[in-house]
C-alpha cells in the first residue's frame, strides 16, 4: 500500500503544482497547472465526450443487463451455460475485445456493415467516421459490460424473497405489476450500487477508445483519462497530466457524494 499506492497519490498531487519533463529537475508553479486545466480547450471537448459516452452508455448497459438478468433468473434447463457464456467478455482481455469490435466495425468488410447490407441498409464508417465513432465505442463498451452487471442483478434478483411473488400471485398482480412494485423497488439497492460503480468506470473510460481510434478521428473520442495518458507519456507534460488527473478525482468523488445523499429519496431497503 505504501510503496504502490499511498506514496504514487501524494507524488501525483506534488506534482500537479509543478512542471516536470521525466528528464529535467522538477520546477514548482502553484496552481498554474490546474487554471491550464479549466481555461484549456481540448480538456473541455474531452470532459464533454465523456459525457456523451456516459449518456450513452449507462442507461442502455443498465437496461440490457437487467433484461438478460430477469431472463437468466428464470430456472431453465442449461440456463448455467448461458450465464457463463454471458460472463465471458468480462473476463475477456480489453485488448482482445478493441481488436475484435474494431474489425467487426470496419466500414469496409466488418461483419456489422455486411449484416446491415444484408437488410439494405448502408452502414456508416462507424470508428472513421465522427460522428458514428463514441457509438462504436459505447456499442464495444456495452458488449462487454453487461455480463459483469448481469451477475450483479442476478444477485439482486435471487434475494427478493419468494413470499413476495406468492401474495402477488394470490391477489391476482400481472407479470408487469410484479415487476414494477416488487422488482424494481427491491432492486433498487443493487441499481444504486451498480449505477455508482458504473459512474465511476465511465468516467475513467480509456482502454477501447486508446486500442479503437487513440482519440479520434479528429479527436471525436478524446476522453478524459486519454488526455492524462497523451499529456504525460506523449507531451511528457506529468505535471499538467497530474492536474487534470486530481481534477478528474475530484469530479468522481462529486458525483458520488451527491449519488450517496440523494440514494435515500429513492432506494429501499427490505428490513
Amino acid at each position: 500500500m505504501l510503496i504502490f499506492v499511498i506514496i504514487p497519490i501524494i507524488a501525483s498531487f506534488v506534482l500537479s503544482f509543478s512542471k516536470w519533463d521525466l528528464i529535467g529537475d522538477i520546477k514548482w508553479v502553484g496552481f498554474s497547472n490546474y487554471i491550464k486545466v479549466f481555461n484549456d480547450p481540448t480538456i473541455r471537448e474531452a470532459f464533454k465526450h465523456t459525457l456523451v459516452f456516459i449518456a450513452g452508455y449507462l442507461p442502455l448497459v443498465l437496461s440490457i443487463s437487467l433484461g438478460l438478468a430477469l431472463v437468466m433468473n428464470k430456472k431453465l434447463k442449461g440456463i448455467v451455460v448461458f450465464r457463463a457464456l454471458y460472463f465471458i467478455p468480462v473476463i475477456s482481455s480489453w485488448v482482445a475485445v478493441s481488436m475484435i469490435w474494431k474489425w467487426l466495425l470496419n466500414p469496409e468488410y466488418g461483419l456489422i456493415n455486411y449484416l446491415l447490407s444484408l437488410i439494405g441498409i448502408l452502414g456508416p464508417g462507424w470508428l472513421q467516421d465522427p460522428k458514428w465513432a463514441m457509438a462504436g465505442v459505447i456499442m464495444t463498451s456495452i458488449w462487454k459490460d453487461i455480463g459483469f452487471i448481469m451477475v450483479i442483478y442476478l444477485a439482486g434478483l435471487q434475494e427478493i424473497p419468494d413470499h413476495y411473488y406468492e401474495a402477488a400471485s394470490i391477489d391476482g398482480v400481472n407479470r408487469w405489476q410484479k415487476f414494477w412494485y416488487i422488482t424494481w423497488p427491491l432492486l433498487s439497492p443493487t441499481t444504486f450500487f451498480v449505477i455508482t460503480i458504473s459512474l465511476i468506470n465511465s468516467f475513467q473510460v480509456f482502454d477501447q477508445v486508446w486500442i479503437m481510434t487513440a482519440g479520434g478521428p479528429a479527436g471525436a473520442t478524446s476522453v478524459l483519462v486519454e488526455q492524462i495518458y497523451r499529456n504525460a507519456f506523449s507531451y511528457y507534460k506529468m505535471g499538467y497530466a497530474s492536474a487534470i488527473s486530481w481534477v478528474l478525482f475530484a469530479l468522481i468523488f462529486t458525483v458520488t457524494v451527491i449519488q450517496n445523499k440523494f440514494q435515500k429519496k429513492w432506494v429501499n431497503y427490505d428490513e
